[in-house]
């Protein structure tokens, strides 16, 4: 079994640096966003999971979950490459049994610095210290310590969310696990008319998270996204399992739900899906092997047993049924949503029209698994816990 990291590897010059593509106005969209998930003993298929997201966009105006968002501004780069930037923190904290959605949704201008600027305490490298700090009077930032040995992440929530129940305040840390699923991954790919997109990721790390005085221990995932394109529906998923292993599927493709207009699930028109790509990954810490998948399937359905669970607002939650697979390797998934968080987008564009975007996201119990490769076959047997979430989003923003 492949020896665990000391610090996060790879790249993360550009971490904190929203400017690596030149903005096109209503497109541009850039986030840090970061996952966190806990075991819950009290429910040993599920996990406590919690959610946060520190984003901008080049728009005059979006409405986030009914909320009318209207930068009045635009980003601010200065001469040491520090970022002011007006944006939004939102989160969501699923407790293995209620949904508190939003956790936070909070409008503020933000600043983005690595550890060579000015302002950043001591000497810097520019090897991927740094932070992104809402200008509030409560902390919210999230930031990489010097070293690259770990992220902090510190959350309040909402008044409106602690009167429902919620927790009122979180402070994590992630820090390196093993391998590939702690080494920085990058994506860059630019279509046409600066259209594209620049994505960096972490795929698997250790996290300890405090709620509210209470520690906790689990696993978390990161990624820094910069997208210039229209959101067109999509399916996406990942799985963290025990012993370090890393699963992911995506697949965009076409459906008459990119008419929908709400976040109304299972419409009529929701009856077909044509993939446009479809792909995954499997880092087996068992062999220490990167399985890349250049197919995918996604099947939707409602659930169907006797336990089958419902939304917020009394909508059957789905089961996916995915598969992803190359020439030397396959794995079958089958799981279900256990809860629901969604955002929801409408953004003014031409003659009046307005674009809209439903993103949901579902904590997952995994119903069963099997991955074949030349090895054997493994399944969910042969560990002592898989857990993990998915997004499935229609529309299409522009």
């Amino acid at each position: 079994m492949s020896q665990e990291n000391t610090h996060f590897k790879g790249d993360f010059s550009s971490l904190w640096r929203l400017n690596v593509m030149p903005p096109i106005r209503r497109l541009s969209w850039w986030w840090w966003w970061a996952l966190i998930l806990i075991p819950d003993p009290e429910n040993p298929g599920r996990s406590k999971q919690l959610m946060i997201l520190w984003s901008t966009k080049e728009t005059p105006a979006i409405r986030v979950s009914g909320h009318w968002w209207k930068p009045g501004g635009r980003m601010f780069v200065d001469e040491h490459g520090g970022h002011v930037i007006p944006g939004m923190v939102c989160a969501w904290w699923f407790d293995g049994e209620k949904m508190f959605e939003p956790l936070v949704m909070r409008e503020c201008r933000m600043a983005s610095i690595s550890d060579t600027h000015p302002l950043w305490p001591g000497e810097g490298k520019g090897e991927g210290a740094g932070a992104v700090i809402p200008l509030t009077s409560q902390d919210m930032s999230i930031g990489m310590a010097p070293g690259n040995k770990s992220f902090w992440i510190n959350l309040s929530s909402d008044d409106e969310a602690v009167a429902r129940g919620a927790p009122s305040k979180f402070e994590a840390e992630l820090t390196p696990w093993w391998g590939p699923p702690s080494e920085l991954t990058y994506r860059n790919n630019e279509y046409f008319l600066g259209m594209g997109y620049d994505i960096l990721r972490l795929q698997a790390t250790k996290c300890r998270l405090v709620v509210d005085g209470e520690v906790m221990e689990g696993t978390g995932y990161f990624q820094k996204v910069s997208v210039q394109a229209p959101s067109f529906p999509w399916f996406w998923g990942m799985l963290h399992f025990n012993d370090g292993s890393y699963l992911d599927w995506f697949m965009p493709h076409v459906t008459p739900m990119w008419s929908a207009r709400d976040d109304k699930p299972w419409r009529l028109r929701d009856f077909f899906r044509s993939p446009n790509i479809g792909t995954g990954v499997f880092q087996d810490r068992k062999t220490g092997k990167t399985q890349n998948f250049d197919n995918c399937t996604v099947e939707l359905s409602k659930q169907n047993s006797d336990d089958a669970l419902i939304d917020d607002k009394g909508n059957i939650l789905p089961e996916f049924r995915v598969k992803v697979w190359n020439d030397d390797s396959s794995a079958t998934i089958r799981v279900r949503a256990v809860s629901r968080a969604r955002w929801i987008f409408d953004q003014p564009t031409r003659a009046s029209w307005v674009s809209h975007l439903t993103y949901n996201e579902y904590p997952l119990e995994v119903l069963s698994i099997t991955f074949e490769d030349s090895e054997g076959i493994r399944t969910e047997q042969d560990y002592e816990w898989i857990h993990g979430n998915a997004e499935h989003a229609w529309g299409v923003l522009h």
